[in-house]
């Protein structure tokens, strides 16, 4: 699908930007073939900083939307890096063959970094893990870049890692902003850069377009599509680094460097902006977005089916998992947990609890829910927008059950009650009474 998508909008911003080259502007004037391929190229990827920023701070990296869209973002970040390996212009050397002793290391790295514990250290650990990697392959005559990578792909995988991105996040950023300032070096935008650049971030709705058809082509719910085209809908940092290789390499002017920075910008913004209201987006264009999706879905795409249960417990992480254990004694059989990670469900079926895949903020799932079967709705979201959205889609069911919250923040609390939350709860500020509550009931403490 990424393939696809990518030889579609390379050839369609190709062929517009060879057509404008008969225009009078002065920045499409000149542009051959080649110029126009790369410049559409550079503009076919989309954002993994971005997605990666978004879905971290909605906690939906691991919904099934979050994993598609950082899926089609891998296969685009693995051609921008053979990009950049096959226009090195070096032959490595016969000993690069020895780098794929690194493979059967693997073990030894990720048993190193978890020898670095936590912290500094940590961080100080994955730095030279980077450098080294970029070093050791320079030194074959293979593209340093590369090198880096390949470390990342071999240490990926286990918690460990997990930890190390989020610690070294902080750094890309600081990184890509200073990379931002040296694309600003290439000289200020004329009035024509800058309007190229807007017309470029109006159009790029147009990948978004092409990303939600072939998603419901390829059997997936409007929901789903919609939802991770909207994330993929922005130019990336990718596009930068390739219109950078092309300006030195001379392939491209390097005014279009500039454009593209531009755009790139715009699109952010305008990304940002719909990210933050994209489900209340998907309700209201709900029916004209479901007219594209085929009577067939995949397995993990289908919507939430909740059966005779009559309390529904959203978000079956540490918390959930707490009060689907408290609630199992009381309800029993009537007791359904919903959680919009695979791994999980799976994890908890094996364990013996009843819990299915779903999300929360599906509005499709108004459809199955049976609301006066249903008694009471815990919400374990800890976004609160999300939670809102997740509030919205229950109410338009007609339910008028209980329904409870657990937030992280106090400022969470009233918003969720002007809401229509009948009860939320702080869950730091519950630990401490939950604590002693376990301790009174297990232990036999008799005071003097």
């Amino acid at each position: 699908m990424s393939v696809l998508h990518m030889l579609l909008t390379v050839t369609v911003f190709g062929l517009l930007i060879l057509l404008l080259g008969f225009s009078s502007l002065q920045e499409f004037a000149g542009l051959d073939f080649l110029d126009a391929l790369l410049i559409a190229f550079a503009l076919s990827f989309s954002s993994t900083v971005f997605a990666v920023k978004v879905l971290d701070e909605k906690s939906e990296m691991s919904s099934l939307h979050g994993k598609i869209a950082i899926g089609i973002l891998i296969m685009q970040d693995i051609f921008a890096v053979v990009f950049i390996a096959v226009t090195s212009g070096k032959l490595p050397s016969v000993w690069a063959l020895l780098l794929l002793l690194l493979i059967p290391l693997r073990p030894l790295l990720i048993r190193f970094l978890h020898y670095a514990g936590h912290g500094e250290l940590l961080i100080l650990s994955g730095i030279a893990f980077a450098l080294g990697g970029a070093a050791l392959f320079g030194v074959v005559g293979v593209k340093p870049d590369l090198g880096a990578l390949l470390l990342g792909v071999l240490l990926a995988g286990n918690s460990k890692s997990e930890e190390l991105a989020r610690s070294l996040f902080a750094f890309k950023e600081v990184f890509l902003v200073a990379f931002f300032l040296s694309v600003g070096f290439h000289g200020l935008p004329s009035m024509n850069a800058v309007l190229i650049a807007a017309a470029l971030a109006l159009i790029m709705p147009a990948k978004s377009l092409l990303f939600f058809r072939l998603f419901t082509v390829f059997k997936l719910r409007a929901r789903t599509g919609f939802l991770a085209s909207l994330t993929l809908s922005n130019y990336s940092e990718f596009g930068l680094i390739v219109g950078a290789i092309g300006v030195a390499g001379g392939w491209m002017p390097a005014e279009w460097l500039v454009i593209i920075a531009l755009a790139l910008s715009m699109t952010f913004i305008m990304s940002s902006l719909a990210e933050s209201h994209a489900h209340h987006l998907y309700a209201r264009f709900e029916k004209k977005l479901c007219r594209f999706e085929r009577s067939q879905r995949l397995a993990d795409d289908c919507p939430i089916e909740v059966g005779d249960a009559q309390v529904l417990v959203f978000g079956m992480g540490r918390v959930g998992t707490g009060v689907y254990d408290t609630l199992l004694k009381k309800y029993g059989e009537n007791l359904l947990g919903i959680d919009y990670d695979q791994a999980i469900v799976n994890q908890h079926t094996q364990a013996g609890r009843s819990v299915i895949l779903g999300d929360a903020t599906d509005y499709d799932f108004r459809e199955r829910l049976r609301p006066d079967a249903v008694k009471l709705i815990m919400l374990d979201m800890p976004n609160v927008k999300e939670a809102l959205a997740a509030v919205e889609m229950i109410e338009r069911t007609g339910y008028q059950g209980q329904v409870a919250a657990a937030v992280k923040h106090n400022d969470c609390i009233p918003v969720l009650e002007a809401a229509g939350v009948d009860a939320v709860f702080n869950i730091y500020a519950e630990a401490g009474s939950g604590f002693a509550n376990h301790v009174c009931e297990n232990t036999a403490v008799v005071l003097d």
